[in-house]
């Protein structure tokens, strides 16, 4: 009877093994189906494929857009549209991430980052721009202004990602916790809504087609493996040397109520930036381009036109 039981048991637990793994298992969506429902151009720089928008007068002021950790150059679309009035504004996926995808050599540190961003510029023929980035785009973008200074004429980082926290220390690779492995091959709605809710101050609000998008550049192919392969390459250092010799005005744009990367941090950046201030945005999160593009967009159009 006991060994009845017992076989009931260890059958019951398979079933529920292999109901789980069904229900977080996702593969990888046809790159034709994505490029076709995401549009822009690819640009071959530095052996990597590019994926990237390039909107507005091709002689007026240049804005390059950075977007942040797992996102694609889609976040951008509230801000291009009205920015391209007056601007040239470009904006891409960055390598591992979106319709990029993969990068080929598997270096995912920021020194190539920054070198493909710099050779991007000289193939669109762009000695300065304006920069703006969010997050980890943010954390490229002043990276970028510190070792390019005479390529930056303003810089607008918004949450930008930068110091030591929780899980990155400084000169240490981070621990990636052994669940992470499989990331690869999951990607369930309710995961992806999950990670995606601390980005939006109202959680509710976020839109099921932000939701789809999210997840179809997280199922792009290679993705969920450069993401995995990214984390464990970051090695962030004291930023601080850094940040004090970056010259370009800077505007810093936070979400009052950005959970990710508070607001708090911004003082971080204040103390040690020369020609930096604040424009902190109530009833935000750390996305306000996606959340409330209209309200946010308002202190970054003065700022460009000072």
């Amino acid at each position: 009877m006991l060994r009845r039981i017992l076989r009931w048991a260890a059958a019951l637990l398979l079933l529920a093994i292999a109901g789980l793994a069904f229900w977080l298992y996702a593969p990888d969506k046809p790159r034709t189906a994505l490029e076709a429902a995401y549009p822009g151009e690819f640009r071959t720089v530095l052996g990597l494929r590019l994926r990237m928008r390039d909107s507005g007068p091709r002689q007026a002021p240049a804005l390059i857009l950075l977007h942040g950790f797992g996102s694609s150059l889609d976040t951008w679309e509230p801000w291009a549209r009205a920015l391209s009035a007056k601007y040239r504004v470009i904006r891409l996926d960055l390598p591992g991430f979106g319709l990029t995808g993969p990068d080929p050599t598997g270096n995912y540190s920021d020194e190539r980052t920054l070198a493909i961003l710099a050779a991007l510029m000289d193939q669109l023929a762009l000695p300065k721009v304006a920069l703006i980035g969010n997050s980890l785009g943010g954390r490229f973008a002043w990276e970028f202004a510190a070792r390019y200074p005479q390529r930056v004429t303003k810089l607008v980082l918004i949450s930008p990602d930068g110091f030591a926290s929780p899980g990155f220390e400084y000169g240490k690779a981070p621990d990636v916790p052994l669940m992470l492995e499989a990331m690869p091959w999951v990607g369930p709605r309710s995961l992806v809504r999950a990670n995606l809710a601390p980005a939006w101050a109202h959680p509710d609000a976020l839109p099921d087609a932000v939701l789809e998008r999210y997840r179809d550049m997280l199922l792009a192919p290679g993705v969920r493996r450069a993401i995995l392969d990214r984390t464990r390459q970051t090695v962030i250092t004291d930023p601080a040397a850094r940040l004090r010799s970056i010259n370009a005005p800077t505007l810093l744009l936070w979400g009052e109520q950005d959970h990710m990367i508070p607001v708090q941090n911004a003082q971080d950046y204040l103390r040690l930036l020369p020609d930096a201030h604040l424009v902190r945005l109530p009833g935000m999160g750390h996305v306000p381009f996606e959340e409330s593009p209209a309200a946010a967009l308002a202190p970054l159009e003065r700022f460009l036109a000072q």
